[in-house]
């Protein structure tokens, strides 16, 4: 047996639990998970990123956010155009910004809430230290 830090069992239950609630959402608006992470990236980088910045955010690899890109496509909710180098750039239809204002608009406008419910002070303590632990995790973890 493995002795853990009981912090870390906790950290890493309120992120599965995180992560669940998101699955959960995508389910519920019949999406999959990564159908919901490119909706809601658009949403966050604008009309017009690519697929490496997609990946990039959600730490996904390139070829999920390409089936998914694809998958979306052929729903006719997106299209692509040239972009830098081989990269395109992703474009929302009109069917595809009438999903996102439908479904992602509303989870965004939630998460707002829930973030409103902490003081501003809250908020910045919030931040700093989950940037703090993250930035010292992905340092540790780097020596690997």
């Amino acid at each position: 047996m493995f002795t853990q830090r009981p912090e870390i069992k906790e950290l890493n239950r309120l992120y599965r639990a995180v992560d669940e609630v998101y699955h959960e959402v995508a389910v519920k608006l019949g999406l999959s998970d990564s159908a919901f992470s490119v909706l809601y990236a658009l949403a966050e980088l604008g009309d017009g990123c690519t697929q490496k910045e997609i990946a990039a955010l959600f730490s996904m690899s390139k070829q999920t956010i390409h089936s998914s890109v694809k998958g979306l496509a052929g729903k006719g909710c997106l299209t692509l155009a040239p972009g830098p180098g081989r990269d395109r750039r992703i474009l929302l239809t009109p069917a595809g910004r009438r999903l996102l204002e439908e479904k992602i608009a509303p989870v965004i406008a939630l998460e707002n809430r829930a973030v409103e419910g902490l003081s501003p002070q809250e908020r910045q303590t919030l931040l700093a230290l989950t940037r703090k632990y993250a930035e010292s995790h992905i340092r540790t973890l780097n020596t690997l």
